[in-house]
């Protein structure tokens, strides 16, 4: 196809007698995705470009003999209203639904106690009540078995000091979560059972790691705000069918010319005040150009003037997350997950059905923050962690494995360590008609899917404000 056969003509001016507007968003990731929607949902000519053979980004599905396989297991929250509004923008609703109410089974694998399989870990939960903030975890909270009484009561109050601190407040991301704890009498038990089990999933960071104003935006938001804020919701299908299959039609039928396995090798303004972007084979002209991709890809990229300091992209850390993926011959776990402690197992998650298996059990294991454990060999993953399941799970005992791998995604996050948040750009740059979008970008939320859609919408408002084109009221929602 030659180059004028591929480049989109110039549409007409509109009912109003603006004229047609062209945009280029590069990146076929969450954030991508939603600006090009967004974009082309206000009437812009759109062409979307992924590198990779698909779209979705790091929230993608791949076949493995017969199984149908995430590479990572991925969960929102109901306060996750951008990238709610995400998955019924692509008709994906039903297909990734909330809980009813907030119950996470928590297994302590260092104490054990009779179960009815035999000795097993003890069982705890964090649930919620329909009571009103914070009452909503107070039942939970006095009966969790995983903390002393004393511990449960000094996490009571560290709780309602979280809950008292302003959000923007400038100085919280300069400090770390771990010595806020510290000063607010948590022990280290207390941290490793409750607030780093929810903030290492959310953050990809230990307490000690994180920024304590990330830190305090998820637990005022998620557990501190509403009483359904937390509620948890998953896919029920694989990844792939939802931000790939279900997001090129949608992106399809908005008028998105969608190009995957085609990588942008260059980003030039013309004198004209348009963008040039180079791909194989092919230069696209547009007047709006959103770059969705990395901090790194995104400094590379970046014309000259774009931001008055670039290199401060590269200062934005990332942080590894390793998944770990068994398949049994037989039921080993009743439960949707679960969550662990005394463990280095994180979270487990029944992965059967979404992933087409039809005889025996397939989990998946989410590990974050793992450092030490990214590149450790197959070999040495399956010794340590299948001791570690039978451990948390009696009925693994004598169940035979009859497949482990591991998916590993060494820069799955940016790192949310102290100081990041005056390195997170916001979606305006200095060069008229350029826009930057990624869960990475300044969008108050550590590096979620929600932060990726945020992104998105921030980037696509801001180009629909000078291009003068209307905005719906779902991105004012999400904004």
């Amino acid at each position: 196809m030659s180059d004028t056969d591929k480049r989109p003509a110039r549409l007409p001016a509109d009912a109003e007698g603006r004229p047609g507007r062209e945009a280029v968003v590069i990146g076929g990731g969450l954030a991508g995705i939603t600006a090009a929607l967004g974009l082309a949902d206000a009437g812009v000519r759109v062409t979307l470009l992924e590198g990779r053979p698909r779209l979705g980004g790091l929230a993608f599905s791949f076949k493995r003999g017969d199984l149908t396989v995430d590479n990572g297991q991925h969960v929102y929250l109901r306060c996750c209203t951008a990238y709610r509004w995400f998955l019924d923008r692509i008709d994906a609703t039903s297909l990734a639904p909330l809980q009813d109410r907030l119950d996470v089974p928590v297994l302590d694998a260092a104490t054990r106690v009779r179960t009815r399989s035999g000795e097993g870990p003890r069982l705890g939960s964090l649930r919620r009540t329909a009571l009103p903030v914070p009452l909503h975890l107070a039942r939970s909270l006095a009966g969790y078995p995983h903390l002393s009484l004393a511990e449960r009561v000094k996490v009571g109050r560290a709780a309602l000091a979280l809950k008292s601190l302003d959000l923007a407040d400038p100085e919280l991301d300069n400090q770390d979560f771990g010595s806020w704890l510290r000063r607010h009498g948590q022990s280290a038990r207390a941290v490793e059972a409750l607030w780093d089990l929810v903030g290492v999933a959310t953050l990809n960071a230990v307490a000690g790691d994180s920024s304590l104003g990330l830190a305090a935006m998820v637990f005022k938001t998620g557990l501190l705000s509403e009483p359904g804020a937390a509620d948890i919701g998953w896919a029920r299908v694989p990844l792939g069918e939802l931000h790939d299959t279900l997001a090129r039609k949608a992106l399809d039928s908005a008028g998105v010319r969608t190009e995957i396995r085609t990588r942008v090798t260059s980003l030039s303004p013309m004198e004209n005040g348009r963008w040039t972007v180079e791909v194989p084979g092919e230069r696209i002209e547009a007047d709006t150009v959103v770059l969705a991709v990395p901090q790194q890809e995104t400094h590379d990229l970046l014309p000259d003037g774009a931001l008055d300091d670039p290199d401060r992209l590269l200062g934005i850390g990332t942080a590894p997350i390793l998944n770990l993926h068994v398949v049994y011959d037989r039921t080993v776990l009743r439960r949707p997950f679960f969550a662990a402690v005394g463990s280095p197992v994180q979270w487990v998650f029944d992965r059967t059905d979404a992933s087409g298996l039809t005889d025996g059990q397939y989990l998946a294991l989410s590990q974050s923050a793992v450092h030490d454990e990214i590149d450790a060999p197959v070999a040495a993953l399956r010794e340590r962690f299948l001791p570690e399941l039978e451990r948390l799970l009696p009925a693994a005992r004598g169940a035979e494995v009859r497949d482990f791998f591991v998916t590993r995604e060494r820069t799955a996050t940016f790192a949310p360590t102290p100081g990041v948040g005056r390195l997170r750009p916001g979606p305006r740059t200095k060069a008229p008609g350029l826009y930057l979008a990624g869960a990475w970008t300044a969008t108050g939320w550590p590096a979620t899917m929600e932060s990726a859609v945020r992104s998105g919408v921030q980037a696509a408002d801001a180009a629909l404000m000078v291009l003068g084109r209307p905005r719906g009221h779902l991105f004012e929602e999400a904004a």
